[in-house]
């Protein structure tokens, strides 16, 4: 059995995919049992082409490339990924615009394999110029969308630590940044692993909650740095932004329930209403909450199969 299944997705962005994998490979232990799963998730034909050509160049025990014929998402090309992965002990879920700056993938194992409690683990990434980016959460509410996440630290600082803060030490965490994370195999397989619903976005703060459920702690691993471009294959478009709302309204009437979900719907109706008399772009905004946000407005429902 491997010790940690690396699971990576692909979406047209080959050069940031090789950067990623070659990252990994220069910086993990030897010692460590991995091997390292990139999913290319239906990209455009060039970009798999290049993609293949450096598998291909570059052929190693430890990586393995495979395609879908259909975007599946983060979460369900993470599962297509995982589905084809050894058995193994852990497994994580990288994504493609990260690269590894120290042996993270040793200091996050090290420390969950310590302590049977945690069930994930994600490690401290930083931006392009070196600084430290916020890289864990509080879970996605009604609550924290109406009144942010410095009223949840203000009155619950012991749940929700400060997040534009320094740590030295590994702290507990509602969630971590989908970006880089490992999961205790059996736990992700007990829970059912990735909710696939929800096409991007909150795909990690779904799993944390289901794994407290369960009784599993979620940690920062500070001592694990990575470096995170941002959103390399997902641009900032009026779509994406829409998928980011329609999966925080399933995701909060999945764990919150229908009143939670309909006092959200409403306070996103009222604010998208007054904030489309300034900017009419909101508008389509304003009219996508008034039908709810349903899942059959996601972009999951748009993919087309290609085969090569």
């Amino acid at each position: 059995m491997l010790n940690i299944s690396v699971v990576i997705i692909n979406y047209n962005s080959s050069k940031y995919t090789i950067k990623c994998v070659e990252s990994i490979l220069q910086k993990t232990d030897h010692s460590l049992n991995y091997k390292i799963y990139v999913v290319d998730n239906n990209s455009e034909i060039n970009d798999f082409i290049s993609l293949n050509k450096y598998f291909n160049d570059n052929p190693n025990p430890k990586t393995v490339l495979c395609r879908s014929t259909i975007n599946k998402g983060f979460g369900g090309g993470n599962m297509f990924g995982y589905e084809l992965a050894e058995p193994s002990e852990y497994v994580a879920f990288v994504n493609n615009d990260t690269l590894f700056l120290n042996d993270c993938l040793s200091e996050l194992y090290q420390f969950i394999k310590k302590n049977h409690s945690v069930g994930i683990v994600g490690g401290q990434s930083f931006n392009e110029n070196g600084k430290e980016i916020i890289s864990f959460d509080h879970y996605a509410s009604t609550t924290r969308q109406i009144f942010g996440r410095k009223f949840l630290e203000l009155i619950n600082p012991k749940d929700k630590p400060t997040r534009k803060k320094s740590y030295a030490e590994p702290l507990k965490v509602n969630t971590v940044s989908g970006s880089f994370m490992l999961i205790n195999s059996n736990d992700f397989n007990t829970i059912g692993g990735f909710d696939e619903h929800l096409f991007l976005y909150y795909e990690e703060t779904d799993v944390c909650l289901r794994l407290k459920k369960v009784n599993k702690d979620c940690f920062l691993v500070p001592n694990a740095h990575y470096l995170h471009y941002h959103g390399a294959s997902t641009q900032a478009s009026i779509a994406i932004k829409k998928e980011l709302k329609i999966s925080l309204i399933y995701l909060v009437q999945k764990h919150y329930g229908w009143l939670s979900k309909k006092v959200l719907l409403s306070y996103l109706v009222t604010s998208s209403f007054f904030a489309s008399i300034l900017k009419p772009s909101k508008w389509s905004f304003f009219t996508l909450y008034l039908q709810g946000a349903p899942l059959s407005k996601s972009l999951k429902n748009k993919q087309k199969i290609t085969k090569i």
